[in-house]
């Protein structure tokens, strides 16, 4: 059984980080456990990182040090080469790659780049390490400036220089193709390579290689005189104010980088201008050259501008500066999640993500471990798309969570709020937003605010509320949201970042109501431990449940946990174990058992019994040696709100889990609460959840 894949090249600039991180966000959501390693890395400063092997190990979180994801540089590869010690060099990366295969379920293992000194012996380098490590390949190469023959006849020889030294080829991809040749470059490889092999092509994804104001801060040793914090702006063109005003704005484009000497304050503040105005294209930064910074009243000026772009400051004339950043190849940085989240999305949408999984991963992994989960939430989401709708549109966590989501591409979303209040958020943030996707709206000015106010009057009238009250309830986001929800008009919502519980589930028990088998509204968190995912119920909602309703929960919670792919295995918590515990809210907890045996046989079920019993397998053995579900609960029902709540933050901050929720269940249609402390993960998680539990509708 293979427990690693070999990404190797044909060449410099193929694009292979999306080939990475698309292979990562597979494996983690197949895997238990992922480890990451490059056997020869680009030579990098001294107390710094390898940028590449900082992004894989910090986004993915994973549990490796940056000493450990590699074997050796480039340059000491080539003196070794050079005294005939290639053997000692292979010993080393066998050794360390083992080190990682013995803690790793399985091991993506990045080939060189193609750069630098020594690129002449890369590709007999590459086969000569996937050979001893024993592991199977998938290659990758640019179309980028080749003819459709010159790009096959390429990859072709890379996959017979691997195939002659028996090593396994599982798949080959053409990347950076022009869209409209996608079809002809995959026969064309279909037509040379074997059946056996897989064909993917990604077609060139121009935001991917778009260089960042950071990168170009980083390759210039610029001054960053303003906007530090959104160097991650994109450049989509670049051009030299060198002319009058009136005649470079014509020549400006979207994410424009403007070029110009520091004392044409003329340029300077009219491309800042431009960038505010409604007329004319956005612009990503602007480049000083001479190392001349323009006069302090105009310092002054820009300073207090509402929204600013970076600017900064270089040595070096005009001419050579631009030379110099046209001839910047972009990369991928740990911190720039929209270009990462790009890339995967990409990896998602043009490779054939299931076949490849099934050759890549040879083993049934045992449980759902945290990152398991999380993958499958995701590809969930993606299978059966939804529409989500934020009503918190002016809280800056929600604005950046749709960023995210839309980078991901898993849901539709619909935000409520002032239009205008959130493109000046989104400019101060400096993130990248497509309002083509997104649907922002103001409730007085909906075309559905009249039809909303009717048919909440209609179902509250009997309540005392007149059209009035029902008009000015519709002005409200939370109810104007769950409005939404309740005609069809998006599948779930996720409010309360800016909210409490009560406004937040108040509207939806008002007309969205309890499913008919459901009495009670209950909330369950997915728990992800270290080494498995537990969902714990109820820790949000009802303070002192009857054994009715506790069994109601219960059962309510096993069926979320179900619907998310964990096994439920149900424990009745309490503070003893078995039939030996007396009192009140033991024999509650014995009675809300029973309920559930007698309404699901099917489930498996132990209560009461306490909480070490319950997860851990040599205290659920000894205590109840005969259950199936002691020492191995998946699914844990605490007995009343304040047990529950303390538990679950205990639980998340002594141990460091993730707590996805709370899912609320029970509901018609899906409405989440978020906490007033959630981070912008939080929504995004909450967001997942609600479109897949709208699947289930």
């Amino acid at each position: 059984m293979s427990k690693a894949i070999y990404i190797a090249t044909s060449d410099q600039n193929s694009g292979k980080s999306i080939i990475t991180l698309g292979l990562m966000s597979i494996l983690i959501g197949k895997t238990a456990k992922v480890g990451y390693f490059r056997p020869i890395v680009e030579d990098f400063v001294d107390g710094e990182l390898d940028n590449h092997i900082e992004t894989v190990l910090s986004h993915f979180n994973l549990d490796i040090k940056f000493e450990e994801a590699y074997a050796i540089t480039k340059s000491k590869l080539i003196k070794k080469k050079n005294k005939g010690k290639i053997g000692e060099v292979l010993d080393l990366i066998i050794e360390k790659y083992k080190r990682l295969e013995e803690r790793f379920d399985f091991v993506l293992v990045e080939g060189t780049s193609f750069t630098g000194e020594g690129t002449s012996i890369e590709l007999d380098l590459n086969v000569l390490i996937a050979k001893n490590l024993g592991i199977p390949t998938i290659i990758i190469g640019s179309g980028v400036g080749k003819t459709l023959e010159e790009l096959v006849d390429s990859l072709y020889l890379v996959y017979d220089s691997f195939k002659v030294k028996e090593v396994e080829v599982l798949s080959v991809i053409a990347n950076k193709v022009q869209f409209e040749n996608i079809d002809l470059v995959t026969k064309g490889l279909r037509k040379s390579l074997p059946e056996s092999v897989l064909i993917n092509t990604i077609p060139l994804i121009s935001s991917l290689n778009n260089p960042t104001m950071q990168e170009i801060v980083n390759e210039l040793d610029a001054k960053v005189l303003f906007g530090s914090n959104y160097l991650n702006n994109e450049i989509g063109h670049f051009s030299v104010g060198a002319m009058q005003l009136h005649n470079y704005l014509v020549h400006l484009h979207d994410n424009a980088l403007v070029i110009t000497p520091g004392d044409r304050s003329d340029i300077i503040l009219g491309a800042l201008q431009a960038n505010e105005s409604a007329n004319y294209p956005t612009i990503s930064g602007i480049i000083l050259t001479g190392n001349i910074i323009p006069e302090e009243s105009i310092l002054k000026l820009i300073e207090g501008l509402s929204a600013i772009v970076p600017i900064i400051s270089v040595e070096g004339g005009t001419y050579s500066i631009t030379n110099r950043i046209g001839a910047i190849k972009s990369k991928i940085y740990a911190n720039n999640t929209h270009k990462i989240e790009t890339s995967i999305t990409t990896f998602e949408k043009y490779v054939q993500v299931e076949a490849l999984s099934e050759r890549l991963i040879t083993f049934q992994a045992e449980g759902m471990t945290p990152k398991m989960f999380q993958y499958n939430m995701v590809k969930r989401a993606k299978q059966h798309r939804k529409h989500i709708v934020l009503p918190e549109g002016n809280d800056e966590r929600i604005i950046i969570a749709a960023s995210r989501l839309l980078a991901m591409d898993v849901v539709d979303i619909s935000i409520i709020g002032d239009k205008k209040q959130i493109e000046s958020k989104i400019a101060e943030l400096g993130i990248s937003f497509d309002f083509s996707k997104v649907k922002i709206i103001n409730p007085i000015e909906s075309e559905f605010y009249e039809d909303y106010a009717n048919t909440y009057y209609e179902l509250r009238k009997a309540k005392n509320v007149t059209i009035t009250m029902a008009r000015d309830l519709m002005e409200d986001v939370s109810y104007f949201g769950t409005m939404m929800v309740y005609k069809g008009h998006a599948d779930g919502m996720v409010s309360g970042a800016a909210h409490t519980t009560q406004h937040t589930i108040l509207p939806a028990l008002q007309f969205i109501k309890t499913k008919p088998n459901s009495s009670v509204v209950s909330s369950v968190f997915f728990m992800c431990l270290e080494d498995r995912v537990s969902v714990f119920g109820d820790c949000a909602i009802n303070p002192n449940p009857t054994a009715e309703q506790l069994a109601e929960i219960a059962i309510s919670s096993a069926d979320s946990s179900a619907a998310f792919g964990i096994e439920p295995k149900i424990a009745m918590l309490s503070y003893s174990s078995g039939s030996s515990g007396k009192g009140d809210e033991v024999e509650k907890v014995r009675a809300a058992t029973e309920i559930v045996k007698q309404k699901r046989p099917d489930l498996k079920i132990e209560g009461p019994i306490q909480y070490d019993a319950a997860v851990d397998k040599v205290i659920g053995k000894s205590k109840m040696p005969d259950s199936e579900v002691a020492g191995q609960a998946s699914v844990l029902i605490f007995p009343d709100l304040n047990t529950g709540n303390n538990t679950y933050k205990a639980v998340q901050r002594e141990t460091g889990a993730l707590a996805i929720g709370p899912m609320l269940q029970g509901l018609n249609k899906p409405v989440n609460d978020l906490s007033r402390g959630c981070t912008v993960d939080d929504i995004i998680n909450t967001v997942v959840i609600t479109a897949i539990q709208a699947q289930g509708l």
